[in-house]
């Protein structure tokens, strides 16, 4: 009789309980600020490149654009995130922080920092770094290999 694939161990099971864990890590530490992890990620995107268009910023963040667009929306809904049409192509939309946007962005950026740490807390030092380290290569070579 043949034995069962070892799912306990594989890495997609591993990489998705991860995943889990730290999205509920991360929503538990930040349910005041009512806020996901994606919506965070945008939030710190358009803090880093103000006036970045969807598109692109979807593309930084990983994020399909259609739904980003409705996430921008309900982040706009907050007065978090200025969106305007670009002067030029008024299709394209650009992105700005609102200055309550700048500040809820820079106060939750400490807390998502405790919560990154929270995350490898099982971890030496070391062993959190070559996690790091590890899933940037996996990152990086899936997405060129997607690209090919």
């Amino acid at each position: 009789m043949n034995n069962s694939f070892d799912f306990a161990q594989a890495p997609g099971h591993l990489v998705r309980r991860a995943h889990q864990i730290a999205v509920a890590l991360f929503m538990s530490e930040l349910s005041a600020e009512d806020v996901t992890p994606v919506q965070f990620a945008i939030l710190n995107a358009v803090m880093d490149t103000p006036g970045v268009d969807q598109v692109t910023l979807a593309n930084r963040v990983a994020f399909d654009a259609a739904t980003s667009g409705s996430v921008i929306g309900r982040l706009e809904t907050k007065g978090w995130i200025r969106r305007e049409p670009d002067q030029v192509d008024r299709r394209r939309k650009l992105l700005w922080l609102t200055p309550a946007g700048q500040d809820a962005t820079l106060q939750m950026k400490r807390t998502v920092e405790q919560v990154q740490e929270k995350i490898t807390s099982p971890l030496t030092p070391e062993e959190a770094q070559a996690l790091r380290v590890l899933l940037a290569k996996l990152v990086a070579g899936h997405e060129r290999a997607s690209t090919d």
